[in-house]
C-alpha cells in the first residue's frame, strides 16, 4: 500500500512541478507585455503633453489677437 501511495504522491508532485513551470512561462509573458504597455504609456502621456502645449500656444495666440 505505500508503494501505492508513493506514486500517487510523485504523480501529483510531477503535476505540481508542470503547473509551476506553466506558470512561470506565463508570468515572464505577462511581464513583457506589461513592459510593452508601460512604454505605450509613457510614449502616449509624452504625445499628450506636447498637444496640450500646442493648444495652449494656439488658444494664446487667439486671446492676443482678440485683445489687440
Amino acid at each position: 500500500m505505500s508503494l501505492e501511495l508513493l506514486s500517487k504522491l510523485e504523480t501529483k508532485i510531477q503535476a505540481a512541478l508542470e503547473t509551476i513551470e506553466l506558470l512561470k512561462m506565463e508570468l515572464e509573458e505577462e511581464k513583457q507585455k506589461n513592459s510593452s504597455l508601460t512604454e505605450k504609456n509613457q510614449q502616449l502621456s509624452q504625445d499628450l503633453n506636447s498637444w496640450n502645449e500646442k493648444v495652449t500656444g494656439l488658444v494664446g495666440l487667439l486671446n492676443d489677437e482678440v485683445s489687440e
